[in-house]
């Protein structure tokens, strides 16, 4: 590998690092306006989405660059491929900071809207997912990500558990069904973002091993 080529995939590590260091305060921020009902901490989520959609656009800009100037091959290429996907999978995690954040919003203006679920559990076990993901693709491991992905299906089995006792309280209490839903859409957005951790995991097994994984299966 060239030097110039070494320098730029460390700039890429580190953008990617940084972006994901903003997407994460972002879905720390938008879980704690939730719990807190705090509606102007909410919107500060929602205003900063305009950082992370510029970020992603400017680290897609410098992959594509890479990829024309220096036609990197085998292990450089992997990751250059990873690192584009995976920058996609951070964009969208912010998105889904937003939509919580929307969603902490509308439930501070409804009375009485306890949450009767734990959320703030589902949401660490989702930003460990991610934490661990970007981990594994600093220290090209590839061990780190599988675990990651094997952790996913604790998220999908939480968010069924909270549908479950949603439809139990909206059976009992009608007048509690917007509150419901609000909580729901934000059950949705914690696993969305365990999906795309576990998207940017199977991306780092890519880049150390050359195997494709998806959905359980190897390629």
């Amino acid at each position: 590998m060239s030097v110039h080529l070494q320098r730029q995939i460390e700039r890429l590590k580190r953008d990617l690092l940084s972006l994901c260091a903003v997407v994460q305060e972002q879905v720390e921020t938008a879980m704690r306006a939730l719990l807190a009902r705090d509606q102007e901490m909410a919107r500060r989520v929602e205003q900063r989405d305009t950082e992370i959609d510029q970020r992603e656009v400017e680290l897609e800009e410098e992959c594509l660059k890479t990829l024309a100037l220096y036609q990197p091959v085998a292990g450089d290429l992997r990751f250059i491929v990873a690192a584009l996907k995976m920058n996609n999978d951070l964009e969208r995690i912010g998105d889904t900071a937003v939509n919580i954040a929307r969603k902490a919003i509308a439930l501070a203006s409804i009375a009485s809207s306890d949450i009767p679920f734990d959320l703030g559990a589902m949401s660490e076990k989702a930003q460990s997912m991610l934490c661990d993901s970007l981990d594994a693709m600093v220290n090209l491991d590839a061990r780190l990500a599988s675990n990651v992905c094997a952790r996913d299906d604790a998220v999908d089995s939480m968010k069924r558990e909270i549908r479950v006792k949603a439809e139990q309280i909206i059976r009992q209490d009608p007048s509690r069904v917007s509150a419901m839903l609000n909580l729901l859409a934000v059950s949705r957005n914690l696993e969305r973002i365990a999906d795309h951790a576990t998207n940017i995991a199977e991306d780092v097994v890519y880049m150390v091993e050359g195997r494709i994984v998806r959905h359980g299966h190897m390629e």
